[in-house]
Formats: structure tokens, C-alpha cells, sequence
């Protein structure tokens, strides 16, 4: 149950108290910016290595190489005026590629020059002027496709890619050191992409040795999430099989709300294509995480792809012929004072979303209405108080449809929508997914998973099996993200509940204290409780060499043995298996009892809480765990109240 303050207590449990209502739209998926990317530009210049950075003063700096020369471009407040045909040349250089960084005032762009030198120009300025080149690498055999980070003054990460393998330099106090390679093992590198913050982030699009294509995310670390001078190992992001035609380049990477990567993937085969894809890291996750939502394709079809650049109320898409920009600060639409009637479910692995507001005027059915499908809406639930209204923040939904209604000569519009388990069951595997034995958790798959679909997923506790067994698990092409994640919790006792945009995973003890109080101090308007035999009271498991049983010798005295077997060769020992039949048996005992109370919203009440319920017609009944929750409010008829769906504790 979410922590309410007293005021808010004592309002709810109140026989007189009035509703107040929090519903915000918000332009987010999974707490997540929805970028919307409007081309300012579209020019002649021809394709060829290009970079894009934004420095501290809200400044965007691009730079591009063409026909052997080294153009560079500074526009101080980008926007739709902008003269992004305006450039300028520095210096001859190469065509294999070109970098360039901003932190603050800092800048550093990085190119091979006409006499084969890998060099970095430093701006101390914003990139309003540069120092002489200076040479990092000298005629450096093969270097192309390069990417820089900047950590502060003089502290920086330089890559570059050979045929064979990537090199890296480290500046440190102004000083370049000398080159080494990484110790991963590619065929070959298609691009690189790099970005700082607190380690050194790094992409990488190219062919492994088995000559799958792939975008992979490592880390060199600077003491954060990586020890200082150290290589993580190289994390898929997405990968191709050998011979599918389809191939990977030209990554570029930047730190918004959460990471943000680009990259082109190209397909050589019938219908070939070339096409931008977006991917993002979920929310409040580390790059280090490597938790990639699903990339998804923009409409942009550049086989040199695009630099992403981040500003300070705007994400930059740049190509040598083109700008496009996204603004990311716009704000929530608050609807709370036009809500007439709501109805909001949760329940395991589901939940929908039903709101009516009045639109007499037409004011959320323009062009540009947040409320839309994939926007996300906030709820806050609670009363006026003694200390002014006060409400408490429920799951998320996502809007599925607008319906626009004329009644009565009134204009309204319904918004339905769906919780993250929606979000979670329209994500559907692209390839197969494939864990062996002994490479993750279940807790660390299940991430994985929410991931795809761009959803956080964290624990508010778990169980001894969520962080300690490690089952070989597979996606198959085609199954979504919500099978998928129930097979893996069916191996827990654990549950999963929602709060705002996240998941968390929970893990429901028999032992657990109620947290509330339903009766005298909350009254109980209408309540129907039943108890029946479980479906299971024996459970057989069987693993990988092992045998375990568990029993419920009362309920066997009652209704005699009823068995279920089950059959997993990821269990190779007696604790796993006596903890996996415990958990079978503990799923079907809450299921054994049910029940439902209908009373005044209780603001903080969330799925699988524990409360007690003293019914007045019917006297205490004891502890019942929450297996469901529908709030309803109808302004016209004055409803303001919540139907819990109860289980055994």
C-alpha cells in the first residue's frame, strides 16, 4: 500500500468526505518521452560522414566531410529560421569518418586529415572556435568509422574501427595516450558510437565471428559501473542471423531522458530496404543495464544514417541534408476539472481504463491533442481534506481509442485504454530469444522482457528463486512479451504489480502483516466472501536428477489428495525444487478463497496488499489478500468508490 498522509487517512475512512480527482494525459510510453521528430531542413549537400553534438549554450553544432574537405556549421539558437545551408570549411580531410562531443563548454571534433593523421580539433567555447589540430593517432593503418566522448576539460575517449578490430585512446590532462584494441572479437565494425556519463558508453554496429549482424552496447569504465581502464563485455542490443541480407551501421548515441540510439538497418534481399531505427533504454535504468526497448523504425531512409544531439529542450536528428527536431519539454494536459465518469481496473497480468470528459467546446478533439493513442494518463486518487485536496498517484494506462460522442446536444469524449500488461502483450518477439542454463536469473530475463516491450521492471521484494535460479528460457518468433513473462513467473511464487509507469515484482508471504483495516474505521457498503478447496493440495516436482513433494494435510483431510505434478529440468537441486513446490502450493491456496468488498476508495491501495475485513452484518473474517481492484466514480450520480476482489492471504 502506498504511504498516505494523515489528512488523507482520515478522509477516507469519513462517511462525508468529497472525491478529488487527478487525471493528467501525458506524451510519454512507459514513462518514457514520445519523441515527434518534424523535418526543419532539407538540402542538396551530398551524403558522407557527418556528427552533430549540443554544447552547454543550447548551441547545435554539426560538421560533415565532403569531396576531401572538412565543413563545420554553428547555429547558436536552432530552430525553424535556422540557416542550416550555411557552412563553413576548416580543413582537408579524409572520407572515413568523423566525431564530435560536447560537455558544457567543451567540444572536440575529431577527423582523419588530408595527410592520414587521426587529429582532434578542442573548442573551449561552445565550438564558437577551435584550437589547431592536434595528431592523436599518426597515419593510424585503416582508421574509420570514429566516435568521441567527453568526460571534462582535457579528459576524453577517442575509438576508432580497422577492418579487424577497435582502438581506443584516452586523453588525460590534455594528453592523448597511445592506442590499444579492445579485447572483443568481431569480423568487422560497421560504425561506433559513444557517449559519457560517469563511464564511457559505448556502441557498436558490425559481424561477429559467426557471421551474425548486431548492434552491441559495452562499457569502459571509469570507476561507476565498470572498474577505471576496463572493458564489460560486449551486450546484444539486436542481432540478425547469418545469411538473412540483413546488416547494421552507422550508430549514434546520446544521453536525454534516458539513452537514446539510432542506427540503420539495411536488408539486400526482394524488397530490400534501408531504414533508421530508434530504440531507447527504459526508464531510470544505467546504459550499463542494458535494458533496450524494441527498436522501432522512423520514417527516415538514409543509408549514412543520422546524429542524434540532445539540447536543452530539444533531441536533434542531423545528416549532412537534413535536420529534424523534436521538442521534449512538452507538458502534461491536465483533465481533472472535465472527468464526469471513470472506471479503472487492475488485475493479475490485465486492467483497463475507461474516462468520460465533457468536450462541449471541441477543446481535446484538435489537432495536436495530447489524447491519443499511446499517451499515457496519470491518476491520482483522493479527497479534500483538512489540508486542502490530496491524492495519491495510481498505475498508469495507455489510451487504445478516442470515441467522440454528441449527447444531448453535449459534446464528450471516452477515452479507453490499458495498463502496462497491455503495453506488454503487443510486444511480440521479432527473432528468438535464448537463455542457457546458468546465464541469468529469472528476475534478470524478466527485465529483459518489460524491457522490449519499454517498460521499468524492479522488485519491491522477491523470492529466493527470482535471484537465484538461472533456467535455460526461450522467446519463440511471434509470442508476446505477456506469455513469455507469465511462463517465467509461473517458476516463482512471486507476483508482479503496477505503480505509475513501473512493474515491480513481489513476492506475497504467507507471513505477511495486513497493512489495512476494512470495517469500523472503513465501512464496508456491500461484501461477499467464499471459501473453497484448493485445486491442488500434493505437489510432485521433478527436475534434473531431483524428486521433491509437498503437501496441505488439511485440506487433504477434507477433499483427500489432489495432485499436480510438474516437470522442469532447470531445477538441479533440492532447494530449488522444494521452493518451487512450495510456490505451486501457496498460488493455488490464495486462489482457494475469494470474495469481494465494495467501499469508499482507499487511496493507496494496490494489488496483492493484505488487509483485514470485519463486515458488520457478518463480524470479523480476518485477513484477505487483494486479487483486484476496479475504482468508480460518476460525478452525475455522486459514485466515488472501489470493488476489491479478494483471496486468501
Amino acid at each position: 500500500m502506498r504511504s498516505l498522509p494523515a489528512e488523507l487517512l482520515a478522509a477516507q475512512r469519513s462517511t462525508s468526505a468529497a472525491p478529488f480527482l487527478q487525471v493528467h494525459i501525458g506524451d510519454r510510453i512507459g514513462g518514457v518521452r514520445r519523441l515527434r521528430f518534424h523535418r526543419l531542413y532539407s538540402g542538396g549537400e551530398p551524403p558522407g560522414p557527418h556528427a552533430a553534438a549540443c554544447p552547454g549554450d543550447g548551441s547545435l553544432l554539426r560538421a560533415r566531410v565532403a569531396g576531401g574537405q572538412l565543413y563545420y556549421q554553428r547555429l547558436s539558437s536552432p530552430g525553424p529560421g535556422s540557416d542550416f545551408a550555411a557552412w563553413t570549411a576548416l580543413a582537408a580531410a579524409s572520407q572515413e569518418g568523423i566525431a564530435l562531443a560536447a560537455r558544457g563548454a567543451d567540444v572536440l571534433l575529431c577527423y582523419v586529415d588530408g595527410s592520414g593523421n587521426l587529429v582532434a580539433r578542442r573548442s573551449q567555447d561552445y565550438g564558437a572556435s577551435f584550437a589547431p589540430a592536434a595528431v592523436v593517432v599518426p597515419a593510424p593503418s585503416g582508421a574509420r568509422r570514429l566516435a568521441v566522448a567527453i568526460k571534462g576539460p582535457e579528459d576524453a575517449l577517442l575509438l576508432y574501427a580497422t577492418d579487424s578490430t577497435v582502438l581506443y585512446a584516452r586523453q588525460s590532462g590534455g594528453v592523448w595516450g597511445s592506442p590499444a584494441a579492445w579485447p572483443h572479437s568481431l569480423a568487422s565494425a560497421s560504425g561506433l558510437a559513444a557517449h559519457y556519463a560517469r563511464d564511457f558508453d559505448v556502441v557498436v554496429t558490425g559481424i561477429d565471428g559467426d557471421g551474425r549482424a548486431g548492434v552491441w552496447a559495452t562499457v569502459y569504465g571509469d570507476g561507476y559501473r565498470q572498474g577505471p581502464g576496463t572493458w564489460s563485455a560486449l551486450r546484444e542490443v539486436q542481432r540478425a542471423d547469418a545469411g538473412s541480407g540483413v546488416s547494421f551501421a552507422a550508430p549514434s548515441l546520446a544521453l536525454a531522458d534516458v539513452y537514446r540510439l539510432t542506427f540503420v538497418e539495411a536488408y539486400s534481399g526482394n524488397q530490400s530496404y534501408t531504414r533508421l531505427q530508434h530504440t531507447y533504454t527504459a526508464l531510470d535504468s544505467d546504459f550499463a543495464d542494458n535494458l533496450w526497448r524494441e527498436p522501432f523504425p522512423e520514417a527516415i531512409d538514409l543509408a549514412e544514417g543520422v546524429a542524434v544531439a540532445v539540447g536543452s529542450d530539444a533531441v536533434w536528428l542531423s545528416h549532412p541534408a537534413g535536420v529534424w527536431r523534436a521538442l521534449s519539454g512538452t507538458a502534461d494536459t491536465d483533465v481533472s476539472a472535465d472527468v464526469l465518469a471513470l472506471e479503472a481496473t487492475e488485475r493479475p497480468f490485465g486492467g483497463s481504463l475507461r474516462l468520460l470528459l465533457r468536450n462541449e467546446d471541441g477543446r481535446y478533439s484538435g489537432e495536436g491533442s495530447l489524447i491519443a493513442p499511446g499517451s499515457e494518463v496519470s491518476l491520482g486518487l483522493g479527497y479534500l481534506t483538512s489540508a486542502g485536496p490530496l491524492a495519491s498517484p495510481g498505475p498508469s494506462y495507455w489510451i487504445e481509442a478516442v470515441e467522440r460522442q454528441g449527447v444531448g446536444g453535449r459534446g464528450l469524449l471516452l477515452v479507453e485504454g490499458e495498463t502496462a500488461w497491455g503495453l506488454l502483450a503487443r510486444w511480440r518477439a521479432r527473432r528468438q530469444f535464448v537463455w542457457t542454463a546458468g546465464q541469468r536469473t529469472v528476475f534478470a530475463i524478466l527485465q529483459a522482457l518489460f524491457a522490449r516491450a519499454g517498460l521499468r521492471f524492479t522488485a519491491r521484494s522477491f523470492s529466493w528463486l527470482a535471484a537465484n535460479l538461472y533456467p535455460a528460457f526461450s522467446v519463440q518468433p511471434g509470442e508476446s512479451g505477456l506469455l513469455a513473462v507469465r511462463r517465467l513467473l509461473a517458476l516463482l511464487p512471486d507476483v508482479a504489480l503496477l505503480g505509475g509507469p513501473y512493474v515491480y515484482l513481489k513476492e506475497p508471504r504467507e507471513d505477511e502483516s495486513p497493512i489495512y483495516a476494512y470495517g469500523p474505521q472503513h465501512p464496508i457498503r456491500e461484501g461477499r466472501y467464499r471459501s473453497a478447496a484448493p485445486e491442488a493440495n500434493r505437489v510432485q516436482v521433478f527436475g534434473q536428477g531431483i524428486f521433491w513433494e509437498e503437501f496441505r494435510w488439511e485440506e487433504i483431510g477434507q477433499t483427500y489428495d489432489r495432485l499436480l505434478q510438474l516437470h522442469d529440468a532447470n531445477l538441479t537441486s533440492g532447494t530449488q525444487a522444494s521452493r518451487r513446490a512450495l510456490a505451486e502450493l501457496r498460488r493455488h491456496t490464495i486462489a482457494s478463497e475469494g470474495g469481494e468488498v465494495t467501499a469508499p476508495v482507499n487511496c493507496g491501495l494496490e494489488l496483492y496488499d493484505v488487509v483485514t475485513v470485519d463486515d458488520p452484518a457478518l463480524g470479523p473474517l480476518g485477513a484477505r489478500r487483494v486479487r483486484g481492484l476496479t475504482l468508480r466514480y460518476d460525478a452525475t450520480k455522486g459514485v466515488y468508490e472501489q470493488h476489491l476482489a479478494l483471496g486468501r492471504p
